[in-house]
């Protein structure tokens, strides 16, 4: 039976790997010219522990920023807040709030707000380049999605974000929208299938009185105000597909049907074709004893990273751990997640906390 499992995880990673062989290397033409890149964070310590690789699997309120179909998971209500210190030593920090709740069998609404900050800014122009005065960035995304079970095998989600970024004096908008599936089959719902098209939506533009500039008309007759525009850019938008595998390792010692095994290893398998980004794959582990104690590790490869010539500030690498227990006999069960990703230098890694409560 075991060697079946790895047989079967066996196939199922090349065949993945088949896939991105024809479209791994990415758009190199486009890279660089998409912006809101912050639609691209994941601000939740349970996925960013194995580098958001559980699209497959994702299964509470960290659907939300993973594949919006494993929303349709949740049993009852999930409440989450995290917090990301984004780079060490540096001023950005994310802040991130998000509620689900089940609609009956009508399926699961989910609300998600983050907040990204940078700390204060020196305000400096031409007339000032030593400064004068301070501004802090505020970058806001809502998301409202939604998710059904359609049969004990599929389940489907869809979601909309709404994107706003502000400074001083200029500001910019836009709306985005993502949907994805998941397929489970197995004897114990135990293989994984999902994908996930993320970040379709408006062109945004920034504007406002900060790209206003006021000058002297020809022989100082006059004031002129004079308006520059600022181009249209694009939201980076990217398809994932992502599969996985519980190994239950005590599985041949349970009793009964009923019983539940205490020894879970679930095997992940992702790839992510960007729009303007290059094309990564990797895979993530982790290993679970009675759905208490949670420890993940994940690896995300992509043209040229940990070189001089990567495109990415990350080093490949994550790894995370869950600690949840039921609060009272009644109360809903309370979960402490963490992950760590490595960057290179001068950044010093990205911390991820997070605190959910899931009362079932």
């Amino acid at each position: 039976m075991i060697m079946k499992k790895v047989v079967i995880t066996a196939v199922l990673a090349v065949s993945i790997l088949s896939f991105t062989q024809f479209a791994y290397a990415g758009n190199k033409d486009r890279s660089g010219q998409a912006g809101a890149t912050e639609m691209l964070i994941n601000p939740w310590g349970q996925s960013t522990g194995v580098f958001g690789m559980n699209v497959a699997c994702a299964s509470s309120i960290d659907a939300l920023k993973t594949n919006v179909a494993g929303l349709a998971n949740v049993d009852n209500t999930d409440i989450g807040f995290s917090h990301v210190i984004y780079l060490t030593n540096s001023q950005v920090t994310i802040n991130n709030i998000a509620i689900a709740q089940r609609l009956g069998n009508k399926g699961v609404l989910g609300v998600n707000v983050m907040s990204m900050g940078f700390g204060d800014i020196t305000v400096t122009n031409d007339l000032n380049p030593e400064g004068s005065g301070t501004y802090r960035p505020q970058f806001l995304n809502f998301e409202v999605g939604f998710a059904k079970e359609f049969s004990n095998s599929v389940r489907a989600g869809f979601a909309a974000t709404f994107i706003n970024e502000q400074l001083t004096s200029i500001h910019a908008n836009g709306a985005a929208f993502e949907g994805g599936v998941q397929y489970v089959t197995g004897a114990r719902d135990n293989f994984h299938f999902g994908i996930t098209l993320r970040n379709i939506g408006t062109n945004m533009r920034f504007q406002g009185t900060g790209f206003t500039v006021n000058g002297e008309a020809p022989e100082n007759t006059y004031t002129i105000s004079e308006n520059t525009p600022a181009d249209k850019f694009p939201l980076p938008t990217y398809l994932a597909i992502g599969a996985s595998y519980d190994f239950y390792l005590d599985e041949g010692h349970l009793k009964g049907p009923d019983d539940k095994p205490k020894h879970r290893l679930t095997t992940m398998f992702c790839f992510t074709s960007n729009s303007f980004n290059n094309d990564y794959l990797g895979g993530g582990l982790e290993y679970s004893f009675k759905d208490m104690f949670m420890v993940r590790a994940g690896y995300r490869y992509e043209n040229g990273i940990g070189t001089a010539t990567s495109t990415t500030m990350y080093t490949g690498l994550a790894t995370g751990i869950t600690v949840q227990k039921q609060v009272g006999d009644k109360g809903p069960m309370l979960a402490i997640d963490y992950s760590y990703r490595p960057t290179q230098k001068p950044s010093n890694g990205v911390h991820v906390f997070t605190v959910r409560f899931m009362r079932k």
